[in-house]
Order: C-alpha cells, then sequence, then structure tokens
C-alpha cells in the first residue's frame, strides 16, 4: 500500500507507520545527543503516551535516565483496510526501541478513565515497582465517570459573550473572521469534567493506596495559558476554567506528595502544532505568527525539545525546581517574552489571506501537522509500497 496524507479540516485520516517510526527515532536521537539526565527518574507511568508533549515525556525519561516507563493511550489499532491512528504506531515504535536498549516499556490501548484501565494498570505496575514519575497528559473530548456513570462532553467557548476574531486555514492560508458563541453553565461544568483535574487525583490515590508510589514522586500534568488574543476562547474560557480545576487539584496533591518527599506540579508549554490545537479556532493563526517569531530570534522548539528543557534544566538538575507565584513551572517563558509577543502582536494586526505567506510561517504549521500523521520526515521513501507487516493488520 502507498500512503499518501488524505486532509479533512484539522483532522488526517491516514498515517504513515515508516514515518511514524521516523518520528520517534527522531526524538531519541535528539535525547541521546544531550546525554544522560542523571538524577532522572527510573520508573515512570506516562498517562496519555502516544502523541505530543506525553509521548515525548516518556521517550525523556527514558533515553535520557533509562527510565522504565508504562504508557497508557487510547488509540485506534490497524483493520483489514484501515490504517491505524499515528499514535498506536508511535507506541508500537517506542516499545521495539526500549526493548532493543534494554529498557522495561509496556503500554496499555485503553480508556485511561475508566476502572478496567486503571485496574489493569496496576497489575503491570507491580512488576514494575513503585514509580517515581506520574505524567498526566490526556486530551479527551468526553470522558464517563467511573463513580457515577456520568457522561461529560468537552467543549471549547468562551464564557459570559461571543468572541470574535481572526484564523486561519492552514490548508489553504485563508485568514476570516469566525465568531464562537458563549457556553452555558452546563457546557462549562462539562468541560471541567473531562479536562479537569479529578481523573488525575483518581489516578494518584489509587497508586498511593497501592504502594505504587515510590518515596519522592513526582506527579506533573500540562496546562497552557497564552497571549491575550487567545484568552477569550482559551484561558478565560471553558477549557480555561477546566485548567484552573487542573491547577488547583495540583496544589492538593503537592501538599500530599510533600509528606513523602515528593511534589505535584503543573507545567505550562509552550504553544504547538498537535492534534488538540489543531483544531482550536485562532490558534492555527498565531501558532503561524509565533513560530515566525520565535525561528527568527532562534527559540523555537518542538514538544520534545520542550520537555527535555524541562526534564533537564527544571525537574531533575539538582536544583530547586523553580515555579511561579501559583507553583507553576513555566515552560512558555521564551513564547511570552516580550518581544516575542510584541511582534506577534503586530503581525497579527497585519495579516490576511493575501500576504499570510509572508506574514506568517503557514509552511511551516503545516509541516508540521503532517510530521503528526508521519509524514515530512527525511529519509521515508513515501512512494514505495507499504508492506502489510508494517501497518500491522
Amino acid at each position: 500500500m502507498i500512503i499518501e496524507p488524505k486532509i479533512r479540516g484539522f483532522l488526517c485520516t491516514t498515517s504513515h507507520p515508516v514515518g511514524c517510526d521516523a518520528s520517534v527515532q527522531e526524538q531519541i536521537d535528539y535525547v541521546k545527543s544531550k546525554g544522560a539526565i542523571p538524577k532522572g527518574p527510573k520508573k515512570a507511568l506516562i498517562i496519555g503516551s502516544s502523541a505530543g508533549f506525553g509521548l515525548s515525556s516518556r521517550i525523556t525519561a527514558a533515553f535520557g535516565s533509562g527510565a522504565g516507563t508504562l504508557g497508557l493511550a487510547f488509540e485506534r489499532p490497524p483493520e483489514k483496510g484501515r490504517l491505524a491512528s499515528p499514535g498506536w504506531y508511535q507506541t508500537r515504535s517506542f516499545e521495539e526501541k526500549a526493548h532493543k536498549a534494554g529498557l522495561w516499556a509496556k503500554s496499555l490501548n485503553g480508556d485511561a478513565f475508566s476502572d478496567a484501565i486503571k485496574a489493569e494498570a496496576v497489575t503491570l505496575l507491580k512488576e514494575l515497582g513503585p514509580v517515581d514519575l506520574v505524567v498526566y497528559s490526556v486530551a479527551a473530548p468526553r470522558r464517563t465517570d467511573p463513580k457515577t456513570g456520568t457522561v461529560y462532553k468537552s467543549c471549547l467557548k468562551p464564557i459570559g459573550k461571543p468572541y470574535t476574531n481572526k484564523t486561519m486555514d492552514f490548508n489553504n492560508g485563508a485568514v476570516t473572521t469566525i465568531t464562537l458563541d458563549a457556553a452555558t453553565q452546563e457546557e462549562v461544568d462539562h468541560t471541567v469534567g473531562v479536562m479537569g483535574g479529578d481523573d488525575w487525583e483518581l489516578w494518584m490515590d489509587l497508586l498511593q493506596k497501592e504502594g505504587l508510589l515510590a518515596p519522592g514522586a513526582v506527579s506533573m500534568a500540562y496546562s497552557y495559558i497564552g497571549p491575550q488574543v487567545t484568552q477569550p476562547v482559551y484561558r478565560n474560557g471553558t477549557i480555561g476554567t477546566a485548567k484552573d480545576h487542573l491547577e488547583k487539584t495540583a496544589l492538593k496533591l503537592d501538599e500530599r506528595l510533600k509528606k513523602t518527599g515528593g511534589r505535584a506540579f503543573i507545567s505550562v508549554n509552550k504553544a504547538l502544532v498537535t492534534q488538540a490545537s489543531s483544531a482550536i479556532p485562532f490558534m492555527p493563526l498565531y501558532i503561524s505568527l509565533l513560530y515566525k517569531v520565535m525561528k527568527a530570534k532562534g527559540i523555537h522548539e518542538g514538544t520534545l525539545e520542550q520537555m527535555d528543557r524541562l526534564f533537564r534544566t527544571k525537574l531533575y538538575s539538582g536544583n530547586a525546581i523553580p515555579v511561579d507565584e501559583k507553583n507553576r513551572i513555566r515552560m512558555d517563558d521564551w513564547e511570552l517574552r516580550e518581544d516575542v509577543q510584541s511582534e506577534v502582536d503586530a503581525l497579527w494586526q497585519t495579516v490576511g489571506t493575501e500576504n499570510a505567506t509572508e506574514q506568517s510561517d503557514i509552511l511551516g504549521y503545516r509541516g508540521d501537522f503532517h510530521r503528526l500523521y508521519g509524514f515530512g520526515f527525511k529519509g521515508v521513501d513515501y512512494g514505495a509500497d507499504v508492506p502489510d507487516s508494517l501497518i500491522g493488520a
């Protein structure tokens, strides 16, 4: 089978297993090129481990400090005549490469919100031993509360009043205006139910109960704040309310873990092209402008570079972990620099369909989007037939 990208809106319906393997290898090579992280984790649970920041965290832990890792993800496996999701291929690739390097690595594919997957994870973790790192990096559109059976569905909306601003179709560069209606209280509550900290706390409760948290264990979840232009729909909208709940959960967990020498943090990360961010209005345009400015200044990072910097210079440097006034680690420090944001703001005012290619890094955005699905990697022959053995069908 010859596999080509098939784009529908902000989704790609195909993934390239050879390209996904190349993506994992590229990240491993980067971590190894930076040398060992001597004080890094040795046993890690990554909840949401198949792509983006979660996968990059798993790779950094494993190939930076030799950690055994259990990864959890909910990915589509291959079926006859249908490719798997990119996260499925990337998880398979990671396990193969970790085993070849002599590392303990196992993965579970299923709903991390469910009691069933939590029970399976406990069984595997008893084989690995108590973990000293727990990363919670789950992005999902819905969640069923295992205690009540309530099904929560998240949404991306402003709160209080509609919000109108520019957006961009990254496939063709068209810059248009879009209005998002204000959320109802039920929609706010549902988004918190999916993306807040309830499930993270359930995981930590379970690990503690089962004796699977090592003394001094660190737990971490990921968040985003962003610039003023995205505030109404992101940080001050439904998602931001959920992130506020996540941050309150981090403070609660931090107090608990401190009793055994551990910590819990939120890492506020930089805006990047991910499957989730591509679906958020206003973000493709903002990220394209941000990329242009940060690349020109030589401070652009992808998910792996950011996680590698987080581990090496913040969490496991041997020094006190730097946090802001809300106990958050700020990996968005370069993105929100005044000089960066002032240039992005100026570009935002003048960018339009006619000058999008010159004013923004739309080509870089589009390239990163393709890479999410295994396309655009050097050394991969995309014109070659991919055998069924690699597809997994």
